[in-house]
């Protein structure tokens, strides 16, 4: 068994991005995924490479905060009661690790990831040759409150210190930027540095094809199957077993479900996500946020995406879009949406951890097994650059960023 043969499993933007990766380092890799490539998280988003997001979406500490999510009247959140007693220790880790003594260092680390988003996935774009799925003119966190929207051009403004950049609109000028919009909004900051991909499925499935057109394979297998098999690892595919030397576990929210197999208790959990696309009404050239009502709305290919918050319930509950009609009904206050597509809405899920940093890094308790999962809101933006962190980690190249905040380990 050579030590350059390696299982990456989960093909969604990590998987892929850490297939190539390991595929331009003279490794022989093979992707296994049970559906579709870019088929889940990956999919859903909102399409966009966020370079300013360098500060993870912290848990709320306020009392006004905690008691709109408790009561359920902040329509960015909602929640399963049943659920909660599975989320309890994640989310107490998630609290602890948003107080401002902890928080600052997190934050230090991720940027590092972040910083790198745009430049990554820019190779990857012109490997893959998809540059007509992405426009480069940002996106708009907009505001219905003057002094929520004077709060975020103070933080627009101390966020350049960390090389973002960004303007604050007043309402003339966000309609200048974006017509189509009503006067509900008062102004906005426009992030001018992140690229915006009209269809994230489909960016997946090019970086796919360049994986496989310089020698890769993608099988359809169940990652449940991963066993030890002398030195390495096997896998259950539709052609047999697989085996490697190295495996990856790049499962998004599913990696936790793997790992308690064999001994790993990591504070992950879930943050699932529902989305619905609309036509025939007034479109928008670049994201658009309302920041105050917790949704987004992205232009793509199938018409105006409409993006959820977070929901908190297990991976496997039924749908409960409750979130999308509340948001839908203030979207249709900024904007004609035109009429719904789908019957039923898309139901996602991100991977989150309780400490806001990916995992990134070898499997501390066996050898040979890689981690590369966790990235919450940012598994689109972060792919290319986790991708080959972890891929410089397992050939023993210096590393782009310093590894040791997203190694395993630390919990």
């Amino acid at each position: 068994m050579s030590e350059q043969q390696v299982v990456v499993l989960g093909a969604g933007m990590v998987g892929v991005c850490t297939a190539l990766h390991l595929q331009r380092r003279g490794c022989t890799v093979i992707l296994i995924d049970k559906g579709e490539a870019g088929g889940e998280t990956s999919y859903g988003n909102a399409g966009i490479i966020q370079r300013e997001a360098v500060e993870p979406y912290a848990f709320p500490r306020d009392f006004l905060s905690l008691f709109n999510v408790a009561s359920k009247r902040d329509t960015a959140v909602n929640y399963h009661l049943r659920a909660l007693p599975q989320y309890v220790r994640p989310l107490f880790h998630y609290w602890a690790n948003s107080a401002p003594s902890r928080y600052g260092a997190i934050a230090q680390a991720y940027r590092t990831l972040i910083e790198h988003s745009i430049s990554e996935h820019s190779v990857l774009i012109e490997q893959s040759n998809a540059h007509d799925l992405i426009t480069r003119t940002g996106w708009i966190q907009a505001f219905r409150s003057p002094h929520l929207l004077d709060a975020a051009s103070r933080r627009a403004e101390r966020l350049s210190d960390y090389g973002v950049t960004s303007q604050t609109l007043d309402r003339t000028a966000l309609q200048a930027q974006e017509p189509a919009l009503q006067n509900t909004l008062i102004g906005g900051i426009h992030w001018l540095q992140p690229w915006c991909c009209n269809e994230p499925g489909e960016l997946v499935q090019r970086y796919l094809a360049t994986f496989i057109r310089l020698g890769g394979q993608l099988l359809r297998g169940d990652a449940r199957t991963l066993r030890q098999a002398g030195a390495g690892w096997a896998v259950q595919t539709e052609h047999g077993p697989i085996e490697a030397a190295q495996a990856v576990v790049a499962l998004g929210p599913w990696s936790a479900q793997l790992l308690q197999a064999i001994d790993y208790r990591l504070p992950l959990f879930a943050k699932r996500g529902y989305h619905a696309h609309f036509t025939g009404g007034a479109t928008l050239s670049r994201p658009v946020m309302d920041a105050e009502k917790g949704y987004m709305l992205a232009p793509m290919k199938r018409g105006t995406r409409l993006t959820t918050g977070a929901e908190f319930a297990p991976l496997t509950a039924p749908a409960t879009p409750v979130q999308l009609t509340k948001v839908q009904t203030a979207a249709r206050q900024i904007l004609a949406l035109g009429a719904q597509l789908e019957s039923t809405p898309w139901l996602g899920a991100r991977p989150c951890t309780g400490d806001m940093k990916p995992i990134i890094g070898p499997a501390p308790l066996h050898k040979g097994l890689w981690f590369n999962f966790g990235h919450a809101h940012q598994g689109f933006t972060l792919g290319p650059v986790s991708g080959r962190l972890l891929a410089e980690m397992m050939v023993g190249e210096e590393t782009v960023v310093e590894a040791g905040a997203f190694d395993a380990g630390r919990f």
